[in-house]
């Protein structure tokens, strides 16, 4: 389920296709599913502008959402929609902060570690 639309297998699809058909309860899955590929997308898009606007109106689509089957995803509408400019700044700059919040993930790990002695 990671990999992209474009990417799958014909028998690939045909299974996802038979998992969404199973069962009423993995339709929140499949939404989750088809918003991850529109985030997707979005990111790979050529066009920058096209990819921004792309990217905002998935946020604002998100952030309405309602329902108990749309619960998670709301929140993460919400989310989002709270960093919406940090995110929407990459599409301006076509960079992130992912490197600096790994290092910084591995040194509060590390100091995890150290205060244990």
């Amino acid at each position: 389920m990671l990999t992209r639309d474009s990417l799958l297998t014909e028998e690939q699809k045909a299974r996802l296709d038979y998992l969404w058909a199973f069962d009423e309860d993995y339709q929140p899955l499949h939404q989750a599913y088809l918003v991850y590929q529109r985030i997707i997308d979005a990111y790979e898009m050529k066009n920058r502008c096209q990819a921004k606007k792309a990217m905002s109106h998935l946020i604002d689509q998100l952030r309405v959402m309602k329902g108990k089957a749309h619960k998670e995803i709301a929140q993460l509408g919400r989310s989002l929609h709270k960093r919406r400019r940090d995110i929407l700044a990459f599409f301006d700059r076509g960079v992130s902060n992912g490197p600096v919040e790994a290092i910084n993930g591995r040194l509060e790990h590390l100091r995890g570690i150290a205060l244990g002695f």
